[in-house]
């Protein structure tokens, strides 16, 4: 299931829809018609978000990029290498350039096929069971999705200046071009370009984060969020670090292409 949630800034307004499908768009209701409407069953936006956005209050350094589109894939694992492996979470935050808010969240499970069924040693690292991926989008699939989802977020606007921002390289450099390398599928031109967090952070502090997430968090005296190498999570973890970098004034540039 995918899952586009957006909270509007003032007020903290929040639009949800869940479905099989993906976002659709809103007319944002006047301030009458909101007021008169009871929203009683509609949840508070998670901890997370709340710190987020709280968060974008402050000032920031300027960006040279409009969007950040903040990505952490999971994938087929065993002790041993396997081959292929096989994206199983697809998850992508959405970063205003400017004041570091969420604005939007694309998140999806997706189905293997070629190692169909999960090892117990995968489930283990990263949470994910049988069940979450049994019937899911396959790879093919999900790009489509992904790529519906980035034009109705005006992120394939030509004048609309966005990257992918990752903790290491593997995700972009290895794991999407060699699975669809496999599935003799093109992989996305916005795919091609990406900032790896831990190059940023080593630039910013003077200190390579070798262990990743748990050492920039660390590192940045920030509170880790969920559970480490889920993939939602991770990216979770990734825009505070990037939020937090961004507000001690770090500017965040290209680090990784394909090209």
């Amino acid at each position: 299931m995918v899952k586009l949630v957006r909270w509007m800034r003032s007020g903290y307004f929040r639009i949800l829809y869940k479905g099989a499908g993906l976002g659709r768009s809103f007319e944002r209701p006047s301030a009458e018609s909101v007021a008169n409407r009871q929203f009683s069953n509609i949840p508070s936006p998670p901890l997370w978000v709340v710190n987020n956005m709280a968060s974008s209050k402050s000032s920031f350094h300027p960006q040279t990029y409009h969007n950040f589109l903040v990505l952490d894939f999971e994938a087929t694992c065993e002790k041993q290498l396997i081959h292929p492996q096989e994206i199983i979470e697809f998850p992508i935050l959405k970063l205003h350039g400017r004041t570091m808010e969420i604005e939007s969240i694309f998140h999806t499970y997706v189905q293997p096929v070629v190692h169909p069924m999960l090892t117990p040693f995968c489930t283990e690292l990263t949470g994910i069971e049988q069940s979450m991926v049994d019937g899911k989008p396959t790879l093919p699939e999900v790009l489509q999705m992904v790529d519906d989802w980035m034009r109705e977020n005006g992120l394939l606007d030509p004048k609309v200046n966005s990257i992918f921002v990752t903790c290491g390289d593997w995700d972009l450099k290895t794991m999407l071009p060699g699975q669809c390398q496999y599935l003799g599928l093109p992989v996305p031109d916005y795919f091609k370009k990406w900032i790896n967090l831990k190059k940023a952070y080593s630039f910013a502090m003077g200190s390579y984060p070798a262990n990743g997430l748990p050492f920039m968090i660390k590192g940045l005296n920030l509170e880790h969020i969920g559970k480490l190498h889920s993939g939602i999570d991770d990216c979770k973890n990734i825009a505070s670090i990037l939020t937090e970098l961004a507000r001690r004034g770090f500017t965040f540039k290209q680090t990784g292409s394909t090209y």
